[in-house]
């Protein structure tokens, strides 16, 4: 019984992860996809990757704002280390922040800006900007199920 319900486990794990990429929410960097989840609304973009003590591989989070112009994240109650990506409304990458680290000091967190005006803003555990060897132009593509016009 033991030995099924570790199978059955498994098996679940892997169509989750399945399911997560294959439901449309996904975008693709430098020949690797990530299953993402997307914070469209202000409170979504503000709650972000708060409280969360990892970050699974092969996952993002995506943030959508209404406009093109510079922003500027912080890592306030988020205990993973993070790179943070900047896209312009091209989906062009305009900007990074590699391996900033968790912060728990409330307010006095500081601010990881974008160098230039950017739309989409994509967080993935620190180090996959180095690893896959990111540089600003690059092109982020979308999945279907992501509609850039919210």
């Amino acid at each position: 019984m033991r030995n099924f319900l570790s199978m059955f486990v498994l098996w679940w794990a892997c169509v989750s992860a399945t399911a997560c990429a294959s439901d449309g929410r996904w975008v693709e960097l430098a020949g690797q996809r990530y299953a993402v989840e997307v914070a469209e609304t202000d409170e979504a973009r503000a709650r972000g990757l708060m409280f969360r003590d990892s970050l699974a591989e092969g996952h993002g989070m995506l943030f959508i704002h209404e406009r093109e112009e510079r922003q500027a994240y912080w890592m306030k109650n988020t205990r993973i280390p993070l790179d943070i990506l900047y896209f312009d409304s091209e989906l062009r990458l305009v900007s990074q922040q590699r391996n900033v680290p968790p912060c728990s000091a409330g307010d006095r967190c500081p601010p990881y800006p974008s160098s230039g005006p950017a739309r989409y803003v994509l967080e993935l555990n620190a180090g996959e900007a180095r690893r896959l060897g990111l540089e600003e132009g690059t092109v982020l593509a979308l999945g279907p199920a992501i509609d850039p016009a919210r």
